[in-house]
Order: C-alpha cells, then sequence, then structure tokens
C-alpha cells in the first residue's frame, strides 16, 4: 500500500465522535483524510469487528488513534490488513486474552472507580444488559478536568454508558504485536490510572511515548499536542 494514510480516530466510553473534534479540525485544516466513526460500546468483540469492517472499507492504509476504551478497541481491530500503525491516547493497550478489569486490576484504582452508575438496558432474546456510565455530578472532575464547567456539564449528561460486559471481556489478539504503535500518557488523569497506560505501552514496545501533564480528555485540552503526535507518526511511517 502506498500514500499517506487515513486516520481513523475511535473516541472511547463515556464518549462520542465529538470528543475528537478539536484534533478533527486541526488534521482537515492540514489536509489528512480523517474518518471519525461512531463506537458503539456494546461489547469489546463486536465494537473492534464494527471497527475492523469500517477500516477494510476504506481505500488504502489507515492509521488508527484510540482514545480510552478505544485503544483497547484499536488493540484487537487493528490487525485489519490495511492498518499500518496504531495511536493510543490515555488509552488501554491490551495483551492478547486480557480484559480492561484485569488489566485495571494490577494497579490502584482511579477516582473512575467510585463514581460510576449502573443502569439496565433491554437485550432483545435474553437477560437485560447492564450500561455503566459516570455520575453526572463526578464527570467534570473524574472525566472532563481542564474543560470549562459549561461544557463539561454538557458531556456529563450526553455520555455514551459503556456495557458492563466490555470490562470483563478479553481481547481476542493484539495488534501491537505486529504494527507500530506510538502512546500518549495524560498524567493527570483521573479516569484511567496514567500508570495502566504507561504499563501498557511499554508492554507493547511503543517507539514513542508522550507524556502531556492534561486530563483525560487530552484531546480538548492539548489538541494541537496530540493532533502533532498522530501526524509525527504518520511521517514515520511515511
Amino acid at each position: 500500500m502506498t500514500g499517506s494514510p487515513t486516520i481513523v480516530l475511535i473516541h472511547g466510553a463515556f464518549a462520542d465522535a465529538a470528543s475528537w473534534a478539536p484534533v478533527t479540525r486541526l488534521l482537515l485544516d492540514q489536509g489528512h483524510a480523517v474518518l471519525v466513526p461512531p463506537v458503539f460500546n456494546r461489547s469489546l468483540a463486536g465494537d473492534a469487528a464494527y471497527i475492523r469492517s469500517f477500516v477494510e472499507q476504506i481505500d488504502g492504509p489507515v492509521l488508527l488513534a484510540g482514545h480510552s476504551y478505544g485503544g483497547a478497541i484499536i488493540t484487537v481491530a487493528g490487525v485489519a490488513d490495511n492498518v499500518v500503525g496504531l495511536v493510543f491516547v490515555a488509552a488501554y493497550a491490551l495483551e492478547e486474552g486480557e480484559s480492561l478489569g484485569a488489566l485495571q486490576g494490577g494497579f490502584p484504582d482511579s477516582d473512575l472507580a467510585a463514581n460510576l452508575v449502573y443502569a439496565p438496558y433491554p437485550v432483545e432474546g435474553a437477560e437485560p444488559g447492564t450500561d455503566v456510565s459516570v455520575a453526572i455530578d463526578a464527570f467534570p472532575a473524574v472525566f472532563a478536568g481542564g474543560l470549562d464547567l459549561d461544557t463539561a456539564t454538557v458531556l456529563a449528561v450526553s455520555q455514551r454508558p459503556l456495557s458492563a460486559v466490555a470490562f470483563g471481556e478479553p481481547a481476542s489478539v493484539a495488534a501491537w504485536k505486529t504494527k507500530p504503535s506510538w502512546g500518549i500518557v495524560s498524567s493527570a488523569d483521573h479516569t484511567i490510572n496514567p500508570d495502566v497506560e504507561r504499563f501498557g505501552y511499554q508492554r507493547a514496545g511503543v517507539r514513542t511515548v508522550l507524556e502531556i501533564d492534561g486530563p483525560h480528555l487530552v484531546m480538548q485540552t492539548h489538541p494541537t499536542e496530540v493532533a502533532a503526535f498522530i501526524t509525527d507518526a504518520v511521517a514515520e511511517l511515511g
């Protein structure tokens, strides 16, 4: 495959594609091909299968960038033949056979653990599932630190929950074993313990780790740095 890759940005739990908006705008303004698909947050296997299918329909090479739970998704979906690299942004880089819960369980809890809310949702022909979201009053500090309160409050009431099954579902494959990878650590993250990010990236052998003194939504607070990190990865691939 030749040519500059399409940059596909994958959002995480408790957020949607708009979480990438400042970075998306910067990349588009620089002339990059960018796509930001939705993630349904129903199961790791299902979400990764959807993203892999989405990627495989793109003509040419793809660089996948995943935020938070999106990192787990690109860990699995990144085995698609046309994926040429992975960028983890305040994200989970899972080992094959490892779940989000298992990786997190090796480190002290972040502030997120004490501020989760659980609610049932219907599943056709089966027992109800369980949606997990962040308590609205805790969301600004835990998930959207660094953003103005008005913006954080809007994000809090429009968050996209993650199904509880995704926390315990093991990754079927680890694409970073065969694809070059890069990682951003949000050192002021209160959603994922930053040491979880550091450990995952070190284990994955990422080419470069960038530490940003920013919150979990580092794409919103430090879009210039995040966009530059992604374009540096593109240049390395070139």
